[in-house]
């Protein structure tokens, strides 16, 4: 199965994984919906689970090639190459449409969302008194992290070894936020912007020859930081894979309702009508932290203006976001007929 993809077949992985980057960057969105409704949730656990003990072996006694097919290599590469390349690129463009048009860019993924639970509950037929339960209790884990209150930024390296781990689940669990799970752990800016930034100046800074940085005792401290967060989210990522293989396996049904939920819940999260609340002293100025930048306290959630242009615009947004996801629906079931049709 999976050799035999087709250019075409590639081309989309690497999209996928330009989707699942942006997702991932974003709070409230979770990667791991974006594997789930485009249909390779489980070919993706299931290649990550293959990075294991035999893996390893295979890779020190020099077997590349067996080592490579065994881990679906070109599944996974592709998939992380997009996902690099959304990093960089994609991520950035986010980064300046949340600046701009903050209410518009929530409204798309708020659609999105309700697009997936409407995706992943339309062929969902295992309904019972558990899978029922276990949906409610997604639900109500779901809506209790979308209102939780973020801790303080904190740069020890342990610290953010763990955030890594936990922060990966986003790509591993649809509907958690990776990004959503930064915030309340008070790392969101210090872990995904100024040290993704900070890795993109540095790659600038080589290509013109300019190795200034390797003197800046704060640029090489975040440059740190990044690796141990990136080693914390490849040994999450591993980690979290076997164990949802196993879920998958011998509880699907159960895995499948509690997903919904979950998934249902965390619309709290990118409801796009919100102000944030930023810490203050006692004065009411604006508390920063140690990287200058404002620090959320909360987000204040509210009814929209039905008489304002801005509040339709957002709708249609809404809108926008939903045909997304119907558009992957409709993509997914003309993929199965022309492989059935081969």
């Amino acid at each position: 199965m999976y050799n035999t993809r087709t250019f075409l077949d590639k081309f989309f992985l690497v999209i996928k994984g330009l989707c699942m980057g942006a997702a991932n960057k974003v709070p409230g969105v979770s990667g791991g919906i974006v594997a789930f409704v485009a249909g390779f949730y489980e070919e993706f656990i299931y290649s990550l689970q293959k990075v294991n003990g035999k893996a390893f072996k295979l890779l020190v006694s020099g077997r590349f090639k067996s080592f490579y097919r065994y881990i679906n290599g070109t599944f996974l590469s592709l998939l992380i190459f997009g996902m690099l390349i959304s990093y960089f690129s994609i991520s950035r463009l986010l980064d300046y449409f949340l600046a701009q048009k903050e209410l518009f860019v929530w409204a798309a993924f708020f659609g999105m969302i309700l697009g997936s639970i409407y995706y992943i509950s339309k062929d969902f037929e295992h309904w019972s008194k558990r899978t029922i339960t276990a949906g409610l209790i997604g639900l109500i884990v779901g809506i209790s992290i979308s209102f939780l209150s973020p801790a303080k930024e904190n740069d020890n390296l342990f610290f953010i070894f763990v955030c890594g781990i936990i922060s990966v689940s986003g790509m591993t669990l649809p509907g958690l936020s990776g990004s959503f799970i930064l915030i309340l752990l008070g790392n969101y800016v210090l872990l995904l912007v100024d040290s993704v930034n900070a890795l993109y100046d540095t790659f600038a800074e080589i290509l013109i020859g300019d190795y200034s940085f390797t003197n800046n005792p704060e640029r090489l401290r975040t440059l740190t930081i990044l690796a141990v967060f990136t080693a914390g989210s490849a040994t999450g990522l591993v980690s979290l894979s076997h164990l949802l293989t196993y879920v998958l396996k011998h509880f699907k049904n159960i895995t499948t309702a509690v997903i919904i939920g979950f998934i249902t819940g965390s619309l709290g999260v990118v409801w796009p009508w919100k102000r944030t609340i930023f810490k203050t002293d006692a004065l009411g100025e604006l508390v920063l932290d140690s990287n200058g930048k404002e620090i959320i306290l909360n987000y204040e959630r509210f009814f929209p203006d039905l008489g304002s242009s801005e509040t339709w615009w957002a709708v249609f947004f809404v809108v926008i976001g939903i045909a997304i996801l119907l558009l992957l629906d409709w993509y997914g079931k003309v993929r199965k007929e022309n492989e059935l049709s081969m």
